[in-house]
């Protein structure tokens, strides 16, 4: 059997996910018999290529997928992108602009045929790469957010809540980006902390010489005050109930109101009220009937009731405001102050809290449903810790915005009436006013966000809302994988809105799992300049490397912490792998067996009972953590069952029995067997090399396609007897090693007691084989521990070997007591740094561990 001697996944990997894509295998098909497995792809946004979140998050999803499929189960994993409706938008105007173009000189007909043009040319590429990494998934079933496929169930969607009452519109206080020039939710506002400023600004109170000193950390919306707030109970302010100030540089009376949300611990007691332009001030206006004064505008600058400092941007209206305060003399004092700074998630642009006439989606009626649907069961989260922050968001949830000021997205389907001003929602274009009778219509210019067709995702990929098969067979979905990043953005709004549309929940449970992190445990942005590119990594390592090395540290509830050291690790044991096949191959040619799968032999020898007994246990476990999500439990798993007891024990075994052309024998019956499990048990988590080496076995299927293994009758006995084998060949092998016995054949005496005798004597072949020592088997009672090894080495290494021995011990116990000088030292250990102390004692701890093993090699030579 022809096997490259070196294992390059470069040049089998293209080949293989190449083949699954020509070879179809994995449509899906309505009609196939139950179980049924379903999960659908958290969407990437189109815009976007995919980086180690994205890697995790495939990782995940097609281990399980693959191992449903094994299982038997009708599988579907289905595949699509977001129209990320924002980033798109931002990326096309930008675009747009090294040519000297704005899309409003476009219009929006040309400017939405732009945006297409750009998705048709870049927008596969995350699709691309999905297919480069091997995502099983159904590609026929591909779905794009926004496509015309889609947009049915997006319509329909909306009209149905807006029949409910569940959508309404309205003007609202709203997260405002001046760059994207939309509204934006609180889940796509980002906070970032920086030290800015609070500056006292003294009002003068109407009819008297007194001041009322309020502090602001945003003096430029002074200019739309229209009230100072202060407490009833306050007692400094008693004689200044129902009084007014003259507002600085704008010459206006406001009035001074009572209300509780000025603090009388805080400050000055005495609080600014600007309705539009901040959320809280939003509320205490209603509650005054306050008047509410723009003087910010979607741009981020002054409008014409700024008065003196209309047109300027908004920051430059701060400086000035403040310069001229300051001339006034009506500045107080100015302070640090730590403030939390909101920005578009996108563009990064400082919000602006703005008054807008904006579409909601009332969330109260349609999150009590979904704290119903997890509190009996019908949704489970894995781990359950996410229970306690799902309810709580839930539970103290807001009014969804769900309008956006942008071209590209799904255009909202009301019709605005010219003449009447009637709003119509219709799933159809509206020829006519249903109230007045006019053709002069116009439909909203606003666009849906882009989380409103996401929220649909699990049932609008399936036809919803028509009646399809796929929707019957696989709706509820079984699963959703995805990071908890995502929770309230998009998990969330898919369990209300599925809830809400379909009657059921969009899946059976959550898996959320961590975040990958850079090496220092920092998440990976672009500004800190720590991003990694898992296609450079799988490049470098192979993708079955990178799968393994994720999967391995993706234990519940935990982030991945990204090292190098881990993928040389997990290659090295995707290496392993190959090179044990190799052997294999090898000596399938010298013995004259034909690649294939059989069934196996007898089970006679204690190598081939042990080794089946530890297939069933490995099956058993890696099952039950595929069940339970434990992705972490199945990659540690199988990388002992092959490395340790395959690759280290049975194979090593098995080889001394395997004869030149002996054909097909017993031995290799089993030994092909139990490889070829190996294979299918690794299959899901290592699909390319699995699928390679499957492919010089069995030419006829995909691994892919096979049955997984499970766990069958265990054999406790020959567990415990090849313990004992186990134990006496390491004894042997630690005390060469230890003696620096080299690899020359020694003479030993092997002490046995009378239960490990028999099996002693019968395995006395193998012994001698793996440990190179000829040994005298002798018959002791009582035994601590069953056996005891002597090795005899020759008399002249024994004295080269005990002079080798008192140098290290002398070297070791010098290092120790350099470093117990250092932690003794009471003015070292009160300066010295925690982690400097701790490697101290570490190192400390790690010679005398030397010295120790050194110590008992002397007195094993004595």
């Amino acid at each position: 059997m022809e096997i490259e001697k070196i294992y390059e996944p470069q040049k089998t990997e293209s080949r293989w996910s190449q083949f699954w894509l020509d070879s179809n295998l994995y449509r899906a098909d309505p009609s196939a018999p139950p179980p049924v497995f379903s999960i659908v792809i958290p969407p990437p946004n189109v815009t976007g290529s995919l980086h180690m979140g994205h890697m995790l998050d495939h990782t995940i999803m097609d281990a399980a997928v693959r191992w449903h499929r094994m299982r038997g189960d009708n599988t579907l994993w289905l595949p699509g992108t977001d129209h990320a409706g924002i980033a798109t938008q931002l990326m096309v105007e930008r675009m747009l602009a090294e040519q000297g173009i704005t899309r409003k000189q476009l219009g929006r007909e040309e400017f939405e045929r732009r945006v297409w043009e750009w998705k048709e040319k870049y927008g596969s590429r995350i699709t691309d790469q999905m297919k480069h990494i091997g995502d099983s998934v159904d590609w026929s079933r591909e779905q794009f957010t926004l496509s015309a496929e889609l947009s049915p169930a997006v319509i329909e969607a909306f009209v149905r809540l807006y029949e409910k009452g569940l959508i309404y519109r309205g003007a609202y206080m709203v997260n405002w980006c001046p760059r994207c020039q939309t509204a934006i939710s609180d889940l796509e506002t980002v906070h970032q902390e920086s030290q800015g400023s609070l500056w006292h600004i003294k009002y003068p109170i109407s009819g008297t010489d007194r001041f009322l000193t309020v502090a602001t950390t945003r003096p430029e919306t002074m200019l739309g005050d229209t009230a100072v707030a202060i407490n009833a109970k306050d007692a400094r302010y008693f004689d200044l109930h129902g009084q007014t100030v003259r507002l600085p540089l704008m010459d206006r009376e406001i009035p001074i109101v009572l209300d509780d949300m000025a603090d009388p611990a805080f400050g000055s007691g005495a609080v600014k009220v600007t309705p539009a332009h901040d959320p809280n001030d939003f509320e205490l206006g209603k509650r005054h009937n306050l008047p509410r004064i723009q003087v910010i505008d979607e741009q981020g600058h002054m409008t014409a009731q700024a008065g003196a400092y209309a047109g300027l941007d908004r920051f430059e209206a701060r400086r000035r405001v403040v310069a001229d305060l300051e001339k006034l003399g009506l500045l107080a004092k100015i302070e640090p102050h730590h403030l939390s700074i909101g920005r578009c998630d996108r563009c990064k642009t400082v919000i602006e809290p703005l008054v807008s006439t904006q579409w909601f989606l009332k969330t109260k009626p349609l999150a009590a449903k979904a704290l119903e649907a997890a509190a009996d069961g019908s949704i489970r989260f894995v781990p359950d810790n996410w229970n306690a922050t799902y309810l709580n968001w839930m539970t103290n949830i807001r009014d969804w915005c769900i309008s956006r000021q942008l071209w590209w997205g799904h255009r909202i389907p009301a019709w605005h009436c010219g003449d009447c001003r009637e709003i119509t929602v219709a799933r159809t274009q509206v020829e006519t006013c249903p109230k007045c009778g006019s053709a002069n219509l116009e439909q909203d210019s606003d666009v849906l966000d882009t989380w409103f067709s996401s929220g649909l995702w699990p049932f609008s990929t399936l036809g919803w809302p028509n009646q399809t098969q796929d929707l019957a067979t696989y709706y509820p979905t079984s699963v959703l994988i995805t990071g908890f990043d995502i929770l309230f953005f998009w998990v969330a709004r898919m369990i209300m809105l599925g809830i809400e549309l379909t009657g059921q929940v969009p899946f059976r449970q959550v898996h959320m799992h961590g975040l990958v992190r850079a090496g220092d445990g920092t998440k990976m942005s672009k500004t800190k300049g720590n991003v990694i590119d898992p296609l450079d990594i799988t490049a470098k390592f192979g993708t079955d490397a990178v799968r393994v090395s994720l999967l391995i540290g993706v234990a519940a509830g935990t982030d991945i912490v990204y090292t190098e050291e881990k993928l040389t690790a997990a290659r090295g044991f995707a290496n392993k792998i190959w090179n044990a096949s190799r052997l294999l191959f090898l000596n399938m040619d010298r013995s004259g067996v034909m690649p294939a799968v059989p069934e196996p032999g007898a089970l006679v020898e204690l190598e081939d009972r042990w080794i089946f007994n530890e297939l069933h246990r490995t099956a058993d476990g890696v099952n039950r953590a595929f069940e339970n999500h434990r992705y972490h439990e199945v990659a540690e798993t199988l990388w002992h069952f092959f490395w340790h007891d395959f690759c280290d024990w049975y194979l090593e075994i098995k080889k001394q029995r395997l004869v030149e052309n002996s054909g097909l024998t017993n031995d290799w019956k089993n030994l092909l067997s139990v490889f070829a499990s190996a294979l299918k048990l690794l299959h899901p988590i290592m699909p390319f090399l699995t699928e390679e080496l499957w492919s010089k076995l069995d030419q006829t299927t995909s691994i892919s396609l096979e049955r997984y293994p499970v766990a069958g009758v265990m054999d406790e006995a020959a567990g415990r007897q090849m313990a004992v084998l186990q134990k006496i060949i390491t004894e042997a092998r630690t005390q060469r090693a230890n003696g620096n016995l080299g690899m020359k054949t020694l003479e030993g005496q092997l002490f046995v007691d009378e239960a490990a005798g028999p099996l002693v004597e019968a395995q006395a072949a193998v012994i001698d084989k793996l440990t190179n020592v000829k040994f005298t088997v002798q018959r002791e009672n009582p035994l601590p521990g069953g056996f005891r090894v002597v090795l005899i080495a020759p008399a002249q290494d024994t004295a080269a070997q005990r002079v080798r021995l008192e140098k290290e011990i002398a070297q070791h116990q010098k290092l120790v007591a350099d470093k117990d000088r250092q932690l003794q030292n009471e003015k070292f250990m009160q300066s010295a740094p925690a982690h400097i102390v701790e490697s101290l004692r570490v190192k400390r701890a790690e010679y005398q561990e030397q010295l120790e093993k050194s110590r008992a090699a002397l007195g094993g030579l004595a």
